[in-house]
């Protein structure tokens, strides 16, 4: 599926970005403030300094923000997935710092975790379909290197069972934002990301010896 492209009467792609990351980051504390719906385009474009003229200049409608929003962090796991990857041939290093790199956006980025999964519900029928198969491709990440520590024979797993092992990874990614009340009285990032690490990588580990 292609990425949606949002209209822009502005040209120049670099201000594109820089204003509509402004506009991401004002869109995200009014909706934590009020919610989606009760969230209007013009208290938007003032808590971002803009007018709603130059707000629209860079969006077409309300709903635009939103979908920038899921985007936003989206992009950012994958680019940091593909950084931890690159450097590395092991299979298992690989999977613990693409690991890492998705709790370090999720840490970042607790605030639009939160909205987004709050107000993903308020997509239209065109946007909805490309934000979950970005779901489903982050989720994809985690298989293709559970996949690998297979080939490596550092795991032992059924492909059901690496399915649900990579959706174990990203929902205890997610469960730092949406969880963050009680978590973060107890941990730092470095901290709950390395009891993860090897709560669900020695989980893995005894699953394949069940298996085997």
């Amino acid at each position: 599926m292609k990425r949606k492209k949002i209209p822009s009467l502005v040209k120049d792609q670099k201000l594109v970005e820089r204003r509509r990351k402004q506009i991401i980051e004002a869109a995200v504390e009014c909706y934590k403030e009020k919610g989606f719906h009760k969230t209007t385009t013009r208290e938007i474009a003032e808590k971002a300094g803009f007018s709603i003229g130059t707000l629209y200049e860079y969006i077409r409608k309300k709903e635009d923000v939103l979908y920038l929003v899921c985007d936003a962090i989206y992009e950012e796991v994958q680019r940091k997935a593909a950084e931890a990857i690159g450097f590395h041939t092991d299979a298992v290093v690989q999977l613990k710092r693409a690991l890492f790199g998705y709790f370090s956006v999720m840490d970042s980025m607790q605030d639009e975790v939160v909205v987004m999964y709050q107000e993903v519900k308020s997509l239209s029928k065109e946007s909805l379909p490309y934000v979950l198969k970005k779901e489903r491709d982050m989720e994809e990440v985690f298989e293709e290197l559970l996949t690998r520590c297979v080939a490596e024979k550092r795991l032992s797993l059924l492909q059901k069972e690496i399915r649900c092992a990579a959706n174990n990874l990203v929902i205890a990614g997610q469960m730092w934002a949406f969880r963050r009340w009680t978590l973060q009285e107890a941990y730092d990032i470095n901290t709950y990301t390395e009891l993860q690490w090897r709560l669900l990588y020695f989980g893995m580990k005894h699953v394949s010896e069940v298996t085997e």
